[in-house]
């Protein structure tokens, strides 16, 4: 087993926690004080997609970079 694929295995499992706790908070907060249930759940799935996509990104390239020197 790499580096790269250990570092990149560890980034998706913590990249899907962030996402899961951002659509969490996020879904809570909508709901509760803003509008509807509906929207609220598509403004959650939309902000978990953007933190998954970022933090997987960002592990992408720290499993690059660290494991060219």
């Amino acid at each position: 087993m790499t580096l790269t694929f250990f570092i990149i295995t560890i980034g998706l499992i913590f990249s899907l926690v962030a996402a899961l706790m951002a659509f969490l908070v996020t879904y809570g907060e909508y709901s509760r004080h803003f509008m509807a249930k509906s929207r609220a759940l598509k403004i959650s799935i939309e902000t978990a997609s953007v933190i998954f996509a970022v933090f997987f990104i960002i592990t992408i390239i720290a499993g690059l970079v660290l494991s060219k020197g």
